[in-house]
């Protein structure tokens, strides 16, 4: 892949994060960027800032002082609500324990952030595009009106992909989602997972503890070598 001839998704400068309480900071990155529709690898041990990288981001957290540039949106210049918004319109996530509504179905979990965003609503027949990704990440049609409940890890890990994807949002975050799976189902579901992402055109930042998934991906990023917090510890 040429990164130079694509445009830049994510772009942070000179950004700095220091969580309540503490005196130094948890994040001090110079500059990062991303480009659309590239693959890219979190890496590092626990402690080193990828969630408060993910937090900020997505427009949870709001740096203390830089630019968190993401789809030429600087989040640091949006207010809470602008923030969330933005969120809901643009970013699919998939959290290490799926988050999924127990009390609802298959289907109804994939649809639930088009609830949130009118700019991912305005697929046809929604519930028909649901369908057909399940699908496509090899969810068995029986299983689809069921209580996600009813299924296994494995499979509630497609539907919790199948929801970030719905929408066709330009960014996918994967914070860890294969932590609960062997090595052969890992691998299995990164590959569903990236030809989604091809399909839909976006870009995926993935974080993981599993070296062995690296391969899979365009680029891999040490958060130790790019964090300048790290060298304050």
């Amino acid at each position: 892949m040429d990164n130079t001839s694509l445009s830049k998704v994510i772009e942070l400068k000179q950004v700095s994060y220091t969580w309540a309480g503490n005196h130094s900071p948890t994040l001090a990155i110079e500059h990062l960027s991303v480009h659309r529709g590239e693959h890219l690898f979190i890496k590092g041990p626990s402690g080193c800032g990828k969630s408060t990288l993910l937090g900020l981001l997505t427009g949870i957290n709001q740096a203390q002082s830089g630019i968190v540039e993401v789809l030429g949106k600087d989040l640091n210049q949006l207010n809470s609500r602008q923030r969330d918004r933005f969120r809901a319109d643009n970013i699919g996530y998939i959290f290490q324990q799926f988050n999924l509504l127990p009390y609802l179905t298959v289907v109804e979990n994939v649809l639930l952030p088009c609830q949130f965003s009118r700019q991912r609503r305005e697929t046809a027949d929604l519930e028909q595009s649901a369908r057909q990704l399940l699908r496509k990440l090899h969810l068995n049609d029986q299983l689809l009106d069921k209580p996600v409940v009813e299924l296994s890890i494995g499979q509630q890990q497609r539907v919790a992909a199948a929801r970030a994807l719905i929408g066709n949002p330009p960014l996918i975050i994967a914070d860890e989602p294969t932590s609960s799976l062997d090595h052969e189902n890992r691998a299995a579901f990164i590959q569903l997972l990236l030809d989604q992402v091809n399909q839909a055109n976006a870009t995926l930042m993935f974080v993981s503890h599993d070296p062995t998934l690296e391969p899979l991906f365009d680029r891999s990023l040490d958060l130790r070598q790019i964090n300048q917090a790290e060298t304050l510890l």
